[in-house]
């Protein structure tokens, strides 16, 4: 009430609720209302100012609280911002900003100091300060750094049916920008609590909270919330930006902000279209997706280079690839990765499907070692569907086709990985080289796997291995030039999975 009266006092209009709905309320009065406005009711609710009728004013609710009609409106003359400060990492909090818990004990209690407030809906910025993708990003899943690459600063779909491990994928993305000093805000759109509670303990475990933001809504908050989400989410990581530091952002899922969307807009009696969804809902997913991306930014030590790298997710029902809302996201993101419902069923994992997958800026940040890695894998395994497509014919096999399907068994293993295991490119690329050029021939697939887990082991904690590896890499320009080194030198794997043969 307190806050009611100051607003009063300065704007010196007040409202009237006419109507009521589950998210919206309809007010007569305030002459001077603008869309974005805040607006505060006498009983302490907020609320945002969605349109302007020749009668009403449309307001969305922004609590869980019913609004009754009577209740008196007053306009504040502000748009909806959140304030953001250093002392926000390792927080969790919900679309207004305000801390829901908090995953790093040093923070509590702590005042918000250097808080600034920034607006939660701003316009993109524009090609004059956009720069070229150019530096690679590392997802640490070794068949999506090796054949579907992503450049920092990528707009990138990950799509899917349900429960075919988006999410394990999406941290397994967070554990490996985090340990680099990226920051990484994670956008949780109308999930259940528990999967909250999963994602803050993954950081927890991890010992990642330093460099992560949890923007979470659950499905029981109000849809005004939970469709400001994705925004407050992109706004946090744009503070960080301008701050000059590297930052993540993940929007899961956005299929859900849609749908939540189309239930604000039916409500509010607007024209719907193709499957109930309202005709902005391009306009609405696009503005957000803009504002990622690779920019030319003025910080305090001069003007930098600086990447918003973003994930939103869309759910697929019954794999269908051409639904309207996922076909607008593929419309807007620089790609998508596919998680294919029936590789999850044939037990791999991730389930990513490398042919129905598309990359369109990741390849132009590649080393040309990379690219000619990359084209010569993809092409192996085109060749590999092919080969396994004849063989339920009951052809007779030639060895050399036994040893490209032995070859091919070997990759499908060795990209097996579990939602903890985090691999770096660099000994991606050797690990693939030395399968490439015959080692672990003659080996059962769990030794292998045991193998090439101590190999990442020994990469990441032993500093003279791991340099070697570097230089290796970065001095070798072609595949088949790496593929020939490591065939005579055997120390790359560090003595193991001698190859049997040339």
């Amino acid at each position: 009430m307190r806050d009611f009266q100051i607003y009063l006092d300065k704007t010196q209009e007040v409202g009237f609720v006419e109507q009521s709905f589950q998210t919206l309320t309809y007010v007569k009065g305030l002459p001077g209302a603008m869309t974005n406005e805040v607006v505060v009711f006498e009983t302490g609710e907020a609320g945002l100012i969605l349109s302007l009728l020749p009668e009403y004013v449309e307001i969305l609710i922004l609590s869980k609280t019913k609004v009754h009609v009577g209740t008196r409106v007053v306009r504040t003359g502000k748009e909806l911002t959140i304030g953001i400060s250093e002392n926000i990492l390792g927080s969790t909090v919900d679309s207004l900003g305000i801390p829901i818990g908090i995953t790093k004990p040093e923070n509590q209690g702590k005042t918000s100091g250097g808080r600034e407030n920034r607006a939660i809906d701003r316009t993109p910025p524009g090609i004059n300060v956009r720069k070229n993708i150019s530096k690679p990003f590392e997802t640490g899943v070794s068949i999506v750094d090796l054949v579907v690459p992503l450049g920092s600063g990528q707009r990138e779909l990950v799509i899917g049916d349900r429960k075919t491990g988006k999410t394990g994928f999406l941290l397994q993305n967070v554990l490996s920008q985090a340990r680099k000093g990226v920051i990484c805000v994670y956008g949780a759109i109308a999930k259940k609590r528990l999967d909250i509670k999963q994602i803050q303990e993954f950081f927890e475990k991890n010992k990642i909270t330093n460099n992560c933001v949890l923007v979470a809504t659950s499905s029981s908050d109000p849809s005004g919330l939970v469709f400001l989400t994705p925004y407050t989410a992109m706004t946090i990581a744009e503070y960080f930006r301008d701050k000059g530091k590297e930052t993540l952002v993940i929007l899961d899922d956005m299929t859900a902000h849609a749908k939540y969307y189309r239930e604000i807009t039916l409500l509010a009696k607007r024209f719907p279209g193709r499957s109930s969804y309202p005709g902005d809902i391009f306009y609405v997913h696009a503005r957000l997706m803009e504002r990622a991306g690779n920019f030319n930014v003025k910080t305090d030590k001069g003007e930098r280079e600086v990447a918003i790298t973003c994930l939103p997710v869309a759910e697929l029902v019954l794999s269908d690839l051409s639904g309207f809302i996922q076909t607008n996201l593929m419309a807007m993101t620089d790609g998508h990765i596919y998680f294919d419902i029936d590789l999850f069923n044939q037990g791999r994992r991730p389930p990513v499907n490398p042919f129905l997958s598309v990359t369109r800026v990741g390849r132009q940040a590649q080393t040309p070692l990379l690219r000619d890695l990359s084209r010569q894998l993809t092409s192996f395994l085109l060749h590999l569907e092919d080969l396994r497509q004849f063989m339920h014919f009951g052809a007779e096999l030639s060895e050399k086709t036994r040893r490209e399907l032995a070859l091919g068994d070997r990759l499908m293993a060795f990209f097996d990985q579990s939602t903890d295991s985090i691999v770096p490119m660099n000994i991606n690329v050797i690990i693939l080289s030395c399968l490439w050029g015959g080692y672990f021939r003659d080996y059962e697939t769990a030794q292998m796997k045991r193998d090439l887990e101590f190999v990442v082991s020994n990469y990441q904690k032993d500093e003279k291995y791991g340099q070697k590896i570097n230089n290796l890499v970065r001095n070798i320009n072609t595949f088949s030039e790496l593929v020939d080194f490591v065939k005579q030198d055997e120390s790359v794997l560090m003595g193991l999975g001698r190859k049997t043969g040339s």
